[in-house]
């Protein structure tokens, strides 16, 4: 397992040691590419969480809902299918999702708990294809984890695609700003998306 430190609204990740892993080292390198949107990535959502099915205990996990903004139909994205896995708990994450997407190939990633606690406070995972390109981030939520507000973010920019045009432009620009750093590509969204999220929460009745 290796432990990362988070920072900004949505998990954004930075080392908390010196001397990562090297697949921790790969991840935090790889340049930011932002795509036009591509139809076929709602299919490869279906296709890795049918695959998860079949991989991992059906009393360990719950719903899986395709998030970001490969999500969203006509944004600009990462060529990334985000993905939020909910799990029963932390601990069988550790003592058992993990081993078996490890096993795979899926690389693995984890923070601690706030406050010093002990145990796993957040996990993901990232696929990659047979060329070592990113295909797929598996992020794993518990049931009453505040991380699913992810997808109101995404429903409502599902339902307003004039934002949706604005949060893909934004990107654009960042990423060609910061196209070797992917901490300072992440923070440079965090107005916009809490701006976002403050109308989303308003509209909702939050």
């Amino acid at each position: 397992m290796v432990r990362v430190r988070a920072m900004g609204r949505f998990g954004i990740i930075v080392p908390s040691m010196k001397h990562q892993p090297s697949h921790v080292e790969r991840a935090l390198r790889e340049r930011v590419r932002i795509v036009p949107y591509d139809p076929a990535w709602p299919a490869l959502f279906a296709a890795e969480a049918a695959h998860l099915r079949q991989l991992l205990p059906a009393d360990l996990i719950g719903r899986i809902e395709h998030f970001g903004s490969t999500a969203v139909p006509g944004l600009a994205a990462k060529p990334v299918v985000d993905m939020l896995l909910e799990v029963c708990s932390m601990a069988s994450v550790a003592q058992h999702i993990a081993p078996a997407l490890k096993r795979e190939g899926y690389e693995f990633f984890w923070r601690g708990r706030e406050s010093g606690l002990p145990g796993i406070g957040y996990a993901w995972f990232i696929k990659r294809d047979v060329a070592g390109r990113r295909t797929h981030h598996i992020h794993c939520l518990e049931p009453d984890s505040p991380e699913w507000e992810r997808l109101l973010f995404r429903d409502y920019l599902r339902m307003n695609p004039a934002v949706a045009r604005a949060y893909g432009e934004l990107k654009q620009r960042i990423a060609s700003e910061h196209p070797d750093d992917r901490v300072a590509y992440a923070k440079a969204k965090t107005d916009f998306i809490a701006g976002v999220m403050r109308v989303a929460r308003k509209e909702a009745g939050g």
